[in-house]
């Protein structure tokens, strides 16, 4: 594979959608004769935005490991472009630079498209919110302080991917906000978070030898088993409450995800795409 493209992370990218996704569809539920053409293309720009966030994570996560030697020699896991030595520092400097761009380019278009404005309070609020969603990315794992190494990556991907993206996709459309909403960000972030998690359960090892303190490897390999169950079970069980009982559909699925889980210590990688998405599936049975 291009190099350049594996560093994209694609098969992430559906996963970073699904709270746009349901925010979106939680408004055209509820208030179908309140969706015009205008409000589809604020849609299609704030799935633009996502994911030019989540891909600039990606590479930052990618440089800010290789800068650390966090991605030296890991095992059970492919190796990315620049650890393999197929693009350098000042490339994906540059990859970085240029999604930077992209973000603030099709944030601003976002907010001008959603409120006609970049002046009025709710744009300055998004604008905020969307510049800490930049510096978000950006510092997950680069710099000396990046929140990934001190066990705070879980609490943002909650943030960023759940209450943001459901949250923030809703307002950007219905002008409002109910306490309904806000738990279905709280649902949809669980697994999203549950994708990290078992992306650091398989590096527990790895990332204790090089000072990289993920909430997983504080938890150890138990505990970080114990929590990701609870993940997906709380994730599924604020749907039941709001009577969408369509997602407990993908109970066995899950299962069987939870049961590899718990009877593996290797080959977890390929986990993580049946986790993300399953996820979005989920997401779209709400929809039902």
């Amino acid at each position: 594979m291009n190099p350049y493209i594996q560093s994209l992370r694609l098969r992430t990218l559906p996963l970073s959608v699904s709270g746009i996704i349901l925010g979106t569809g939680i408004v055209l539920l509820h208030q179908p004769e309140a969706v015009t053409t205008q409000q589809w293309l604020v849609f299609a720009l704030a799935i633009a935005t996502t994911l030019s966030l989540q891909i600039l994570s990606n590479l930052c996560n990618e440089l800010g490991d290789a800068q650390k030697g966090t991605d030296a020699d890991q095992k059970g896991r492919a190796a990315y472009g620049l650890q393999r030595g197929a693009i350098t520092p000042k490339q994906i400097k540059g990859m970085i630079g240029l999604f930077i761009v992209l973000c603030l380019l099709f944030g601003v278009a976002l907010i001008y498209s959603a409120f006609g404005s970049l002046s009025c309070t709710p744009s300055l609020v998004f604008i905020g919110l969307g510049l800490l969603a930049v510096v978000g990315a950006i510092t997950y794992t680069l710099g000396k302080h990046s929140y990934g190494y001190l066990g705070l990556g879980d609490l943002g991907v909650f943030v960023f991917f759940g209450l943001l993206s459901t949250i923030g996709s809703y307002y950007l459309l219905a002008q409002s906000v109910t306490w309904e909403v806000v738990w279905y960000g709280v649902a949809v972030g669980l697994p999203c978070v549950g994708v990290l998690n078992l992306n650091n359960i398989r590096d527990m090892a790895n990332d204790r030898k090089h000072g990289k303190h993920t909430f997983a490897s504080l938890l150890g390999p138990t505990g970080s088993r114990v929590y990701h169950t609870l993940l997906l079970i709380g994730c599924l069980t604020i749907f039941a409450l709001y009577g969408h009982f369509w997602c407990l559909c993908i109970i066995p699925v899950w299962v069987w995800h939870l049961w590899y889980i718990w009877s593996h210590t290797d080959k977890l990688d390929k986990q993580m795409p049946v986790l993300m998405f399953t996820t979005l599936i989920v997401v779209l049975l709400a929809l039902i």
